[in-house]
C-alpha cells in the first residue's frame, strides 16, 4: 500500500534499501542493473524497503520521459503488486538522521534521504544494505552496498 508502511516486514531482519536507479532498472529489466542487485531483488525472500522519496523521484523521471516505464500508474502498480516491498515514508526521524555526520556525507538531497532511511532502520536494530550504483553513496561508506 502506498498510503503508509506495509505491515508485512519483520523487525530485526536483513533489509535492502532500494535506490531510485535500482528500482527503475529492476522494473525495466534494464541490463545496467548490477548482477548482485538483480539476484537480490529477484529473490523471493528479499525484504526490500523503498523510501517514498525514491518513488517520487522515479515518478518525476517518468513524467519527464527520461526512463522506459510507460506511466506513473504502471510504476505504482508494479510497486504495489510486489509484496516484498515496504514503502517507507520520509519521517521526522529519517529527516533528523539526514542531518547527522553520516547523512551529511551524501551530497544529493534525494539520496541523503534514501540513505538516511537505512541509517534510521539500523538505529532500530535492523541489518541494512543498500542496493545502488550511486558512487557518492558507495564512497560515503555509511551503508553496505550491493550492486
Amino acid at each position: 500500500m502506498l498510503n503508509g508502511i506495509q505491515g508485512t516486514m519483520n523487525s530485526m531482519a536483513n533489509k535492502y534499501i532500494l535506490d531510485t536507479h535500482a528500482l527503475v532498472w529492476y522494473l525495466e529489466g534494464n541490463p545496467k542493473l548490477g548482477q548482485q542487485a538483480k539476484i537480490t531483488m529477484g529473490a523471493a525472500g528479499s525484504l526490500m524497503v523503498l523510501p517514498l522519496i525514491a518513488v517520487a523521484e522515479a515518478a518525476f523521471l517518468i513524467e519527464r520521459g527520461r526512463i522506459g516505464i510507460p506511466s506513473v500508474s504502471d510504476l505504482l502498480t508494479d510497486i504495489k503488486e510486489d509484496k516484498r516491498i515496504e514503502i517507507f515514508p520520509l519521517t521526522w526521524d529519517v529527516f533528523e538522521r539526514s542531518l547527522t555526520a553520516e547523512g551529511l556525507r551524501i551530497p544529493e538531497l534525494h539520496d541523503r534521504f534514501i540513505v538516511s532511511t537505512g541509517l534510521h532502520l539500523q538505529d532500530l536494530g535492523d541489518t541494512v544494505e543498500i542496493i545502488t550504483r550511486d558512487q557518492a553513496i558507495t564512497n560515503a561508506g555509511v551503508l553496505s552496498v550491493i550492486w
